[in-house]
Formats: C-alpha cells, sequence, structure tokens
C-alpha cells in the first residue's frame, strides 16, 4: 500500500535520525572528556593525546660505560626525551594567561647490560609521532636527550645515580662523563663534620668536572658515561 510504504519510510528515518542524534549527543561529551583529560595530563607533565612512531628509522645504539665503581649496578633504567617544538600551536593552554604548556614524553629506553661496567640500548630520534592531535596545527617532536638511572640493588634506600646527555652531543657522537663519590655506593651515608645525617633514596647528579669536588673527594670518584653511534637502516 503506497501510503503505508511512505508511511514505513518516515517512521524509518525518523528513527535513523534519533539513533544518530543520540550518538552524537553521547560522543560530544565523551570527546570533550578526553580532550580535558589530555590536556590535564600535558599541563602535568604527560604527553596527552600523543602517540609512538609505529615506524621509527632514525636509530642510534647508545652504550653506558661505568668506571671505577665500588660495586656493580643491578637497578638500570634508561629513558629517551622527547618535546614538542611547537607547543603554541597544539596542546594545553593555560586560560588565566593564554600560554602554552610544554610537551613532554620520557620514553623508555631499554638498556641491555654487556658486562657489570656496560650497557647498550637503541633509541629512535624519530619514536613520537607528529600528528594534529588537538585541532590547532600540526604538533611536531623533536628528540632532546637520553637520561639514565642506577642504583646497586634497586632497594628504596640506596643512592639514585642521574645522568643525562643533550640531543646535540650524542648525535654528534661525543662522550658524556659524570663524576660521582664513592661514598654515596650503594646508599649515601653521613657526612662526617658536617652533621648531615644518611639520605633515603638519594638522588645525586654527579658533576662533569672532578675538580668541582673538594681536594678531600677528588680521588675517590667513579664515572658513568654516555655515547651513541648512528645505526645503518
Amino acid at each position: 500500500m503506497p501510503g503505508w510504504s511512505a508511511a514505513l519510510n518516515r517512521l524509518t528515518l525518523f528513527c535513523l535520525s534519533a539513533v544518530l542524534m543520540t550518538a552524537c549527543n553521547r560522543s560530544e561529551p565523551a570527546m570533550s572528556r578526553d580532550l580535558s583529560t589530555a590536556e590535564a595530563d600535558v599541563a602535568a607533565g604527560g604527553r596527552g593525546l600523543a602517540t609512538l612512531n609505529p615506524a621509527p628509522v632514525k636509530a642510534y645504539q647508545v652504550t653506558l660505560r661505568i668506571n671505577g665503581a665500588p660495586g656493580t649496578f643491578q637497578h638500570v633504567r634508561g629513558s629517551a626525551q622527547y618535546d614538542v617544538v611547537n607547543e603554541e600551536q597544539c596542546g594545553h593552554i593555560e586560560p588565566a594567561t593564554g600560554t602554552p604548556s610544554r610537551i613532554t614524553s620520557q620514553e623508555p629506553l631499554e638498556l641491555t647490560r654487556i658486562s657489570d661496567e656496560e650497557y647498550q640500548g637503541t633509541l629512535y630520534l624519530d619514536r613520537m609521532q607528529d600528528q594534529d592531535y588537538y585541532g590547532r596545527g600540526l604538533c611536531r617532536w623533536e628528540f632532546t636527550g637520553a637520561s639514565a638511572l642506577l642504583k646497586a640493588t634497586g632497594a628504596h634506600e640506596e643512592t639514585r645515580f642521574l645522568t643525562f646527555m643533550d640531543a646535540p652531543e650524542l648525535v654528534a657522537g661525543k662522550t658524556y662523563t659524570r663524576y660521582y663519590p664513592l661514598r654515596d655506593y650503594p646508599r649515601a651515608g653521613p657526612v662526617d663534620g658536617a652533621d648531615i645525617p644518611a639520605i633515603d633514596d638519594y638522588a645525586s647528579s654527579g658533576e662533569d668536572d672532578p675538580t668541582e669536588y673538594r681536594p678531600g673527594l677528588r680521588d675517590a670518584l667513579f664515572s658513568i658515561s654516555i655515547t651513541a653511534v648512528e645505526k645503518s637502516p
């Protein structure tokens, strides 16, 4: 029947429109919540909506060397840092000031033990995916440096020996070395004559020049070095 067929078509279109409107009404708040969560994560130092490059190609082999340490390091963790270079075009904008927050990401850099004194891993300069995540333009990522954290066994109270190498030095194949007091291994103890107690989970960033230490410590140091070489595709 022509009348019944037309009525059925109108009813079908009405139902379909209702479904689509409901889907839109449900998805828009959800998308808004996702964006708010992402921007809050960026404001707190996270990478928000950013994703990893599924096929990175700019690879470097990183070598971490330990020289003269009083013991071994069973807990060695590396990371590669990436920063967005055009945060004004993407990411979180502070409502009060209108200024953008820097978007950064610390991606794990797996370091494999070669010996008690040497660890190696592979990092990619293009590990992050350039993309328009926030609808305000392409977010462009740049590798900015590699870092490492070492502990004797990984126990909480032990000293965290920290080092960081900037991207230009790493890409140029240079060796970056920092020096640390032997007395801080495995745990930073009391400092004689300074009335400074032992410190749990002490962060020791060392010095890049051993002469920065007082004469009594200069002959009681060990070092941690980072170097890298580009890997062939």
